[in-house]
């Protein structure tokens, strides 16, 4: 059924976004009519008759429900679909219960619109169209027999043996049998082998009103054709509901059972999307791993078991040495494929019953229930860090990587999860410190004040009274133009012992030292300092973004700080923009925009760093102050590996040009990415494709290049 030249109304009070749905519509061939209100857009559906209306549902005021009230009680034969912030939920439940066909949660892709808008179009047609049949059909047998074949599920009849009486044509599309060949055939010649002794329980289901069978999932055999996207497959999940058919005999024999009836609803591409969801939560989407999540369920199972059956067994914790710059020169992509090589090759070290996990970055847990004595455990960790010694080949590179790991073992170290992974991690530093590519044992001797964390903070506090800090200068280009848009300013660590270290080697324990505070005001004067030199010797005045910490941004002084330090150095207000994460700015909304509204007072703009990891809706972002959205790196990464990456990109764009935000993709590593990229609409990226992140001279040599260059 053809939905296109279709009459829409679309009411939306925002103008911008109003006129961007309409551009969209209307480059499907829809015929587009707009509604500032709910006032407006009842007037417009007295006056002229629409397919469908397309609301935004934003609270408080809830103007969607007048308009749909105005349809259902006017019976008017027209679909509705309503925009909707997911954290409203009633709102959408609302809606549904008013009469939407379909509530479509924001943020979204274009062609998750143009889908809803299609589908509830054609689903008003079809209920249009089928009324006018029921009408010609009433009182008729061909009614009956007209909605059994039209049904998206399998309707069924069996006689008291379990042979078919009846199926009807959509057996044809979802199984591949026809109708005839099946009909007085038994209801097991479609049942899946696992699932034999279940079907007699159900397909000859002798039970009926409320004792009958509802809801219950069995698979069927599938064969070879079909018109079912999962033609091929040896069987299709189905949901079946199934009830006794019983006729009246005589006074003695007041009933006798005639057969079973029943509903058979294919569920196969839900148990499908459950199946991913369920891994995809469990499990490290890079290396296929289990994550943190299911390595502490398997570790809390495995405590259980020993506290019934008293036994001891080992976890370790495995930190890669020196990754982080591999990670930093290569660039992620060699990282990522490096940390996979990784995995597999510490997997093929293990026993059957042990678990690998991925903890996250560079960090691998291991649970191994079978090593009952220390010995076990340091056998493996020596296998293990043989195995790593060999080197790798990474897209013809060869790459060397160690490992450092800790061990800790149940209860001699601990009796719950979270003490026995502490206490592994405590014993990996240890083994750092003996010089890395080692492992080291958990012992009450390693205390907390020779500990890593306590050496990298006390470390710290030197970095800052001896200078030991740099603040690098990645690029922001226009891909169009060439032009050097912007630098984030992003600090290293020159350690005396640890060579050029990056944020994610010591911003954690600065954070949870409250150095954190310390380093943020350094790189931004420092940054502030080295643009005043910029501009007082004719460099062409570029914009630099400055990262905020969490605990930076919650300070109460902090646009007063910022604008001090912007009028020591002589700088405009526009000279600096602020980037904090999406994860700040759910926290506490309403604080976050005060402060970003007091920021804006002193000139000085604002950019979403991370975007796309967290929950920030469209309708809560037009109410922010923020001139800028920063794709997060992992959708530009995916952009090569999966569709997920490519239509999260592609929705942000689209939000973002709505919103009139400037959009920035980090993390560009690939012609392939930066051209998807450019296709979608965004045009400004940073990433080692471009330029990696550059020391204050470099930096200005590349912006001084960039323009004798245009």
């Amino acid at each position: 059924m053809d939905d296109t030249h279709a009459k829409i109304l679309v009411v939306e009070n925002e103008a911008r976004v109003m006129q961007s749905v309409k551009e969209l519509l209307e480059l499907h061939d829809y015929q587009v009519q707009l509604a500032a209100d709910s006032r407006e857009a009842i007037r417009q559906l007295k006056r002229d008759p629409f397919d469908l209306v397309l609301l935004d549902a934003e609270q408080p005021s809830h103007r969607s429900h007048c308009v749909l009230d105005f349809i259902d009680a006017g019976k008017l034969p027209i679909a509705a679909v309503v925009l909707n912030d997911p954290i409203f939920s009633d709102v959408a439940v609302d809606a549904l219960k008013r009469g939407a066909d379909d509530v479509l949660p924001m943020p979204y892709a274009p062609e998750q619109l143009i889908r809803s808008v299609g589908n509830a179009i054609r689903k008003q047609r079809f209920e249009r169209d089928d009324a006018a049949v029921r009408e010609r059909l009433l009182e008729s047998e061909k009614l009956h027999r007209y909605l059994v074949e039209r049904s998206p599920d399998l309707i069924y009849m069996l006689d008291s043996e379990g042979r078919f009486t009846f199926i009807n044509s959509r057996v044809e599309s979802l199984l591949g049998f026809r109708k005839s060949e099946l009909l007085g055939m038994h209801y097991s010649t479609l049942v899946y082998g696992p699932d034999e002794e279940l079907s007699q329980y159900v397909l000859h289901e002798r039970r009926t009103g409320r004792r009958a069978s509802h809801n219950v999932e069995m698979r069927l055999k599938r064969r070879d054709g079909g018109t079912h996207p999962q033609a091929g497959t040896r069987y299709l999940t189905v949901e079946i509901n199934s009830t006794g058919v019983y006729s009246p005999t005589d006074a003695d024999a007041p009933t006798r059972f005639r057969g079973t009836y029943g509903l058979m609803r294919d569920i196969s591409e839900r148990k499908e999307a459950e199946a991913i969801s369920a891994y995809q939560a469990s499990h490290d989407l890079l290396t296929r791993l289990p994550n943190r999540f299911l390595f502490k369920d398997r570790l809390s199972l495995a405590i259980s078991q020993a506290r019934r059956n008293p036994t001891t067994f080992a976890v370790m914790f495995l930190d890669l040495d020196n990754f982080k710059t591999i990670n930093d020169t290569l660039g992620h992509l060699i990282g990522d494929q490096l940390l996979q090589s990784v995995g597999t090759r510490v997997f093929g070290c293990l026993r059957e019953g042990d678990t690998l996990a991925r903890a996250g970055g560079d960090e691998f847990m291991l649970l191994l229930p079978q090593a009952g004595r220390i010995d076990d455990a340091a056998e493996i960790a020596r296998k293990i860090l043989d195995a790593l010694r060999n080197p790798f080949m990474v897209e013809s590179r060869e790459l060397f990587v160690t490992v450092s790991i800790g061990i800790a073992l149940y209860p001699e170290h601990g009796v719950n999860a979270d003490a026995l992974i502490r206490r592994a991690d405590v014993a990996m530093y240890a083994a750092k410190a003996q010089g890395r590519d080692a492992y080291a044992l958990y012992d009450e001797s390693m205390s907390a004040d020779v500990s890593e964390h306590v050496t990298l903070e006390n470390d710290m506090r030197e970095a800052l009274r001896s200078d030991q800090f740099q603040v690098f200068y990645q690029p922001q280009i226009n891909i169009d133009s060439g032009e050097v848009i912007g630098l984030e300013a992003l600090v290293r660590w020159r350690h005396p012992r640890r060579a050029l270290l990056t944020p994610d080697e010591f911003i954690p324990v600065a954070e949870d030292s409250g150095l954190i505070l310390s380093i943020d005001e350094w790189v931004l004067r420092e940054a502030c300092r080295e643009m005043s030199h910029w501009r007082a010797e004719s460099v062409l005045p570029v914009r630099v973004s400055v990262n905020l910490s969490a605990r930076q941004f919650e300070q109460p002084n902090l646009a007063a700080t910022i604008a001090g330090v912007l009028h020591e150095f002589g700088l405009p207000s526009g000279a600096l923009e602020i980037e904090i994460t999406e994860e700040m700015v759910m926290k506490n909304s309403e604080e976050t925009a005060r402060r970003l509204r007091e920021l804006g007072r002193h000139g000085i703009t604002a950019a979403i760093d991370d975007f796309g990891t967290g929950y920030a809706s469209l309708s809560y972002l037009r109410r922010l102050p923020i001139n800028t959205l920063k794709l997060d790196y992992a959708f530009v990464h995916d952009i090569h590996t999966s569709s997920t990456g490519t239509s999260i990109a592609a929705a942000i764009v689209s939000m973002a040009e709505s919103l009139d935000l400037t959009l920035i993709a980090e993390g560009v590593e690939t012609e392939v990415q930066m051209d998807y990229l450019r296709s979608i609409g965004c045009h400004i990226m940073q990433g080692f494709m471009l330029s990696p992140p550059l020391p204050a001279d470099a930096a200005r040599e590349f912006v001084e290049k960039k323009v004798k260059g245009r």
